[in-house]
């Protein structure tokens, strides 16, 4: 099953609406499908959760969005994303939680979060670290800055790097490779790896909505989005 993030006026920006969307389809490939693609368009895979429902107030709904991530870490089937463009904020926790991400060479990674007042969410703190360390993952987290693809691989947050515009293609070989597999045994050796790996991933999940929570009601998140929307720098106050 390929699942396909469709929102290109907005880079794929996701909605509440387009989380439960995907998480309706995970739950299809876990009944029917014996690999499942994730992917955007040649643009991007996801710009990250769209800024315009945090200004309406609703937001994603985190903790239906934190459930959605690990349905697909759970699945027993393997996942593979196949990422062009940015992967950024809920879109990098998305291709991480996959199995196996490929990323296409013009592709980033990015924990834009820090920039409008947020932490990362969506287990970003426990997925970054789990593959890249602790350095990289705060790297990742206070920087806000793109990590391009061959670094990604290099740091251990792609699977493989692509040329551009054939991410996709890659993946849907490797998918009908994979589709021809064990399934046994492809779900028993995804289980040990998470369970060896991912040991903090919903304590993750709990300190992140706990702190999301809290800082979506401080002022700097609301000059942080004031600035995004207005193409300014933001002036923080730490209030």
């Amino acid at each position: 099953m390929t699942v396909t993030i469709n929102r290109p006026e907005s880079l794929n920006a996701l909605t509440r609406e387009s989380m439960e969307a995907i998480g309706d389809a995970v739950a299809e490939a876990a009944a029917s499908a014996r690999v499942a693609i994730i992917t955007g368009n040649d643009r991007s895979f996801s710009s990250g959760a769209d800024l315009q429902g945090s200004v309406q107030g609703g937001g994603l709904g985190l903790e239906k969005a934190n459930a959605i991530i690990r349905s697909i870490i759970d699945l027993p089937i393997p996942t593979i994303a196949a990422v062009s463009g940015p992967a950024a904020g809920i879109g990098c926790s998305l291709a991480l939680a996959c199995d196996y991400t490929i990323m296409s060479e013009e592709s980033y990674l990015m924990l834009a979060f820090t920039k409008i007042g947020l932490m990362p969410d969506g287990g970003a703190t426990a997925l970054v670290a789990a593959s890249a360390g602790r350095h990289r993952a705060m790297k990742m987290a206070l920087t806000a800055q793109k990590v391009w693809a061959k670094e990604a691989a290099d740091w251990g947050l792609a699977s493989l790097v692509t040329p551009a515009g054939e991410h996709l293609d890659r993946a849907q070989e490797i998918a009908a490779q994979w589709a021809q597999g064990a399934p046994l045994a492809f779900a028993a050796s995804k289980d040990a790896i998470n369970s060896a790996t991912l040991t903090e991933l919903d304590g993750a999940f709990d300190r992140e909505l706990n702190g999301q929570t809290s800082l979506r009601a401080s002022q700097d998140f609301a000059e942080g989005v004031a600035a995004f929307m207005e193409k300014r720098g933001p002036t923080f106050t730490g209030e």
